[in-house]
């Protein structure tokens, strides 16, 4: 059997030339940025040039865009940076969405444990915000509005201009995790306000272990990690020159020609999906990522589908890759309006530039198969 690999949203396969760029960077170039001498030279120079290729691609200055070891990191450093660096202004209010990544979920946990105050924003059964509820909860103190461009679990994408607008009108901060998104949707943080975003490489056929955040010039930070004063001192330790050559090297290979193709593949699955008795999409119709799918399917467990599908070397998934190892229903389904057994019953299916029709129509089948299968031995029946 050939694999088929429908997981993209946890992670992508790097490109072959991707991994031609990189390589020479392990055993030729492979020098520290920060040495005075040819090969750290020669490292610096690449350093930068992939620094300028990220920086352009979202409209931003070269010096605005700092390398991290990925999207977690930069969550992290873009709002504890912030609230430390503010934190004598007395602007201790943050805005943020019941939907987000666990990693900012978290982060905002941890900060309230620190004096902050953080607001969790509601959203719609399709997962959207309530523009009009975000400027209403805007206060004197409120420091960040921390959104999610594309949810990784359902593929609701955000309107990150309506909600510039806002923040710029409110002169408050807009941060936005972009690392489901970037290279699928244009950004731009001038026309989109933006004043901190978080990117990353593995999403889009880049290597793993490394990611950006996007600074604006006139936004003060703290760093979270101190040593030798790398990356502007923001982020001290030696730059991983490998996998940012790699980063650079996938954002120049995106495309709207593998945008519009993955646009039209995911329509094609999901109206035959919603063909099958009991299934429900998760999330909107339009306004979605151009390669995600989570369905519900009622009364059976979307983990004994995976994992059957699995037999049949179809990999897919259940929910965020990074709460694998949790037991409990996802916060974003729950936050839609789901109950658990609805929530316990959906698969999360996420297609790349490399996925093909035939792979889809062979999914197709085999799903339907299982779903018969598992349904019959199901103690749960369908509601009308």
């Amino acid at each position: 059997m050939v694999e088929i690999y429908l997981d993209n949203a946890a992670t992508t396969k790097v490109d072959n030339e991707v991994i031609r760029e990189m390589l020479p960077y392990y055993y030729e170039n492979y020098g520290n940025a920060s040495s005075q001498h040819g090969l750290g030279y020669n490292a610096r120079k690449a350093l930068e040039k992939a620094r300028k290729i990220i920086a352009k691609s979202i409209g931003a200055k070269e010096y605005e865009i700092i390398f991290t070891s990925g999207g977690t990191e930069s969550n992290n450093l873009a709002l504890k940076g912030l609230y430390s660096a503010n934190m004598e202004k007395g602007k201790k209010h943050i805005i943020t969405t019941k939907i987000e990544h666990d990693c900012v979920l978290k982060t905002c946990e941890w900060l309230e444990k620190y004096g902050a105050e953080v607001t969790y924003l509601d959203v719609d059964a399709e997962g959207f915000i309530n523009l009009d509820k975000l400027r209403e909860n805007i206060r004197e103190d409120t420091l960040v509005v921390s959104i999610i461009h594309g949810n990784n679990e359902i593929g609701t994408i955000q309107d990150l201009e309506e909600i510039g607008k806002i923040c710029k009108e409110k002169e408050v901060y807009f941060h936005t995790d972009a690392c489901q998104s970037y290279t699928k949707i244009d950004i731009d943080v001038k026309k989109q306000n933006l004043g901190l975003v978080t990117l990353n490489a593995h999403k889009i056929h880049g290597p793993k272990g490394v990611g950006a955040l996007f600074i604006r010039e006139d936004i003060k930070i703290h760093p979270m990690q101190h040593g030798g004063g790398h990356e502007r001192n923001l982020r001290s330790g030696t730059e991983n020159i490998p996998g940012i050559v790699g980063f650079a090297g996938a954002v120049k290979m995106a495309n709207r020609k593998d945008t519009e193709r993955m646009e039209e593949l995911i329509d094609y699955f999901i109206d035959e999906l919603l063909k099958i008795e009991g299934v429900r999409l998760n999330g909107p119709r339009k306004d979605r990522l151009c390669n995600n799918i989570n369905v519900s399917f009622g009364n059976i467990e979307g983990e004994a589908i995976g994992g059957d599908l699995e037999n049949y070397e179809i990999y897919t998934s259940t929910g965020s890759a990074c709460m694998s190892h949790s037991l409990e229903s996802s916060h974003v389904l729950k936050a839609i309006g789901l109950a658990p057994l609805e929530s316990n019953s959906s698969l999360r299916l996420s297609l790349s530039k490399y996925t093909t029709k035939e792979e889809i129509d062979k999914t197709l089948g085999i799903l339907k198969n299982t779903v018969d299968r598992l349904r019959k031995l199901s103690p749960i029946k369908l509601s009308s």
